[in-house]
């Protein structure tokens, strides 16, 4: 995407970032962005900035650890900057199909394919997650299997609300996607 940070990309007169605030906002009791590096540039929106809570960058994971040991909430759901189409629905669905399962995580699927980074994870398995991390597990859905996880299926059609945005020519798709929505917040 020609570098930078991707969520920071405009859509439709705001940032795709704009779009995850807003779309996961009334869904949550409070919102935080994972990022390391400046947090000075996420000032504008008037959010924590957390960084990760272990060194050199290993990946996703991190990220859902400095969300879990940053929360004074028991859950927290995650999901990428760059998803701006996320259900107004993802947290409550999350929560009932991880109870009704009986497991302690859920995480979003659509068109067949599980989205990990888009999920509901319980704070307590902070020092789990901690340890797995230090013992070198770096892919979410490898470690969410190991202490159960369900995936809750959303419709694809007619678009995939985890649509996300790598190219800049799938930034051209969600321009597209969005011009088409008139319910969008």
């Amino acid at each position: 995407m020609g570098g930078g940070d991707k969520p920071l990309r405009p859509l439709g007169g705001r940032t795709m970032l704009e779009h995850v605030i807003a779309r996961l906002a009334p869904q949550c009791a409070g919102l935080a962005i994972n990022a390391n590096g400046d947090p000075g540039r996420f000032a504008a929106y008037g959010l924590p900035v957390l960084p990760d809570t272990l060194p050199d960058n290993p990946g996703p994971l991190a990220g859902i650890l400095a969300a879990m040991e940053a929360s004074p909430l028991p859950w927290i759901v995650t999901a990428p900057g760059d998803t701006p189409f996320l259900p107004l629905d993802l947290v409550s669905r999350l929560h009932a199909a991880r109870e009704a399962a009986g497991v302690p995580m859920a995480c979003a699927k659509s068109a067949g394919q599980t989205h990990p980074p888009i999920a509901l994870w319980p704070r307590a398995l902070a020092d789990e997650l901690r340890a797995a991390i230090m013992a070198g597990e770096r892919r979410i859905d490898r470690w969410a299997a190991k202490h159960g996880v369900v995936a809750v299926e959303w419709e694809s059609v007619p678009f995939d609300p985890f649509f996300n945005v790598n190219t800049p020519e799938e930034l051209a798709d969600a321009a597209i996607l969005l011009r088409r929505q008139a319910d969008w917040p």
